[in-house]
């Protein structure tokens, strides 16, 4: 595997960055609140509220609503920022009208607004796009208008949803029928399990339909077939967990540094700390809580397997006496730095991995 990669410390690629919005120079800010049936639009100019609509959650009436503003006076799309929470699938309509219209426009993280906006009292959909305009006419300089992702992500990321679901489906049936084994009577246990059985049957079925899909997608794609390759060079790591991390990276294009990726996945530990009062380090609650079960699952099977990461967990648990979450955390962080520099060098994992520097590579 490793005559498969060059050995050349350089980026595996140029990341694209998003386009930073304070390339332009906005007059009017449109935020809007998306739910599953209606759009609500509110459009600021300066510090005055234009007006505020409601419409169909339709790409029909989305089309209709531009056509509307393109009519007020003074007003440019190209002057123009557009600014929504990040619901799923529920922006889709917007996300593929806006692109159509070649649009400026943000998909931002619904709890970022939130802890922006401060004390909140009331919350309803109007008033809501009008703090979400607010908060894009305040922040127009920080926020990167949204990048589409190459439709072959999308496809492995609604795979991924769909396989999620069905193993909580899973989850369901099995733990029902196991629960209840000792509290009735055989007659009714076997009655249960045979009208489940079925049902059990179909999940395990369409899991391994699911399973196979992903796998031809990654080996169709010749970049995510070497991402994937290099994530799973790493000892522990196996493909789901490699799979799942190339769609929360977006392929390591939206996190690129190990650091950022660690606090995405809750491993990164925060101090706290005022005045006197200094409490240990400890790791936000918000986070990605799947990335994180991951990561927590390659960590206990690196500790199985024994090698350093072993070492180095009984070193810190036992002769230092350190907390064993606390050494888990930091074995979960080593997981992501050698996934991160594997990625980023262009080369599959080396136990004793030295890097070359541009001197040695010119003597030598």
């Amino acid at each position: 595997m490793t005559g498969t990669f060059p050995a050349v410390v350089s980026p595996i690629f140029t990341m694209n960055e998003p386009t930073k919005s304070k390339q332009k120079k906005y007059k009017f800010f449109i935020g809007i609140d998306v739910s599953r049936n209606k759009l609500d639009f509110a459009v600021i100019e300066g510090k005055t509220l234009c007006f505020h609509r409601e419409i169909e959650n339709k790409k029909e009436a989305v089309v209709s609503f531009i056509n509307e503003l393109k009519e007020m006076p003074g007003f440019k799309t190209t002057k123009a920022l557009f600014c929504m929470e990040d619901t799923g699938f529920y922006s889709n309509h917007l996300l593929v009208s806006f692109k159509k219209l070649r649009l400026n426009f943000v998909l931002e993280n619904a709890l970022r607004i939130r802890n922006s906006l401060g004390l909140i009292r009331d919350k309803y959909d109007k008033i809501d796009s009008i703090r979400i305009a607010q908060y894009a006419q305040r922040n127009k300089d920080e926020l990167k208008l949204w990048v589409p992702e190459r439709p072959i992500m999308s496809q492995l990321k609604s795979l991924s949803t769909l396989r999620d679901r069905l193993l909580n489906l899973k989850v369901i049936l099995k733990t029902a029928l196991d629960e209840q084994e000792t509290f009735i009577t055989k007659d009714i246990q076997r009655l249960t399990h045979k009208f489940c059985e079925r049902s059990m049957e179909a999940v395990v079925a369409d899991l391994q339909s699911i399973d196979e899909k992903i796998v031809l997608l990654l080996e169709s794609d010749e970049h995510l077939q070497m991402l994937t390759k290099l994530i799973t060079s790493v000892p522990a790591i196996g493909r789901i967990t490699a799979t799942q991390i190339i769609i929360c990276t977006n392929e390591f294009r939206d996190i690129n540094e190990p650091k950022k990726f660690a606090c995405y996945a809750g491993v990164a530990p925060f101090r706290k700390e005022s005045g006197k009062i200094v409490r240990n380090s400890r790791v936000s609650r918000f986070a990605n809580k799947k990335m994180k079960s991951l990561l927590h699952m390659c960590a206990m099977v690196s500790l199985q397997k024994g090698g350093e990461l072993k070492v180095y967990f009984d070193r810190k648990t036992i002769m230092e006496g350190k907390a064993g979450m606390s050494v888990m955390n930091a074995v979960r962080n080593k997981l992501i730095l050698r996934i991160f520099a594997c990625v980023n060098q262009r080369r599959p994992y080396q136990k004793d991995f030295q890097r070359v520097t541009l001197e040695q590579q010119e003597g030598g």
